[in-house]
């Protein structure tokens, strides 16, 4: 995979710290935290980690692991990386800020085949709802005293970024945890289907199963223009969402003979190898499982 994003990137934006908070409404949301500074970042530099962060976020849901523990990893992909784009990610297009309707295809958070465009982007900003102006298909909004994140909007602006994309930015963002958690198992999900495909004897209804889960694993497929940079030209792709991204690098990671994907034996976690017949994510995780199976566990 590391050849395919060498010569390209993308632009995002993430704060240096994220909280989650419970809204009036009694759920828990993803968040900027009060304070944050927002920079700009190309998560394509850091795209097998992230790949592999998502899955192992997935893992852990999947897992029922303790809740402290999902919380941890969900503010560490978020420091890291910024959030998923939610927004942007579940309509039929990025720029329904330009219409008065927001239309959905069948997803995993929303119901409802069509929203008002005020009604569902008020599902992102439980907290505080941001001040905008809507007139035909102008839209502007006021940010007037955070000078980090306008110029930081200036740069998307330069690349005609939907104005949902730029609102995604805003301070006052957030995203549903329980929206997150099934964004991520999706990873998972799709990571053990393709490891117990190839790793496990399977019945045919099995494997029928398995190929089902893939072929409803589909994202948008993103645009991208050409950057002429002083090292050379670069393809700089367009994803509206980080979701969008996520999406495309780990099939990418997934179908690269060369970046496999393991689960470790021992502390079920995902872990890239270069070895065929790798069980075990590291030394420690080996000398643990051969205590447990010595002592009869």
């Amino acid at each position: 995979m590391s050849a395919i994003f060498e010569r390209a990137g993308t632009l995002w934006v993430r704060y240096d710290t994220y909280e989650i908070r419970t809204a009036d409404n009694g759920k828990q949301y993803l968040t900027p935290a009060a304070g944050a500074m927002p920079n700009l970042i190309d998560p394509l530099e850091d795209a097998k980690q992230m790949v592999l962060d998502a899955i192992n976020i997935g893992l852990i849901i999947m897992g029922h692991r303790p809740k402290v523990l999902l919380e941890q990893a969900l503010l560490r992909f978020a420091a890291r990386y910024g959030l998923l784009g939610l927004m942007t990610a579940l309509p039929t297009t990025a720029r329904f800020m330009d219409y008065f309707y927001v239309y959905l295809p069948k997803n995993d958070f929303i119901r409802e085949e069509s929203m008002e465009t005020q009604a569902y982007t008020n599902l992102f900003f439980p907290f505080e709802k941001p001040i905008y102006r809507k007139e035909g298909d102008s839209v502007e909004w006021d940010i007037e005293g955070d000078i980090p994140l306008q110029a930081l909007l200036l740069t998307f602006t330069g690349v005609d970024a939907p104005i949902a994309m730029q609102m995604s930015f805003l301070r006052s963002y957030a995203e549903d945890v329980e929206w997150l958690k099934n964004a991520f198992r999706s990873f998972a999900f799709n990571f053990l289907s393709v490891h117990y495909f190839y790793s496990t004897p399977l019945s045919a209804e099995e494997k029928e199963q398995a190929r089902y889960a893939m072929d409803i694993f589909e994202g948008a497929a993103p645009t991208y223009h050409i950057a002429l940079l002083e090292s050379g030209p670069k393809i700089m792709w367009n994803f509206h969402s980080l979701l969008l991204g996520l999406q495309m690098m780990f099939s990418f990671t997934i179908t690269d003979p060369n970046s496999p994907i393991k689960l470790c034996k021992q502390c079920e976690k995902a872990f890239y190898t270069s070895r065929a017949d790798a069980q075990f994510c590291s030394d420690r995780c080996r000398h643990h499982y051969r205590l447990r199976h010595r002592d009869g566990e």
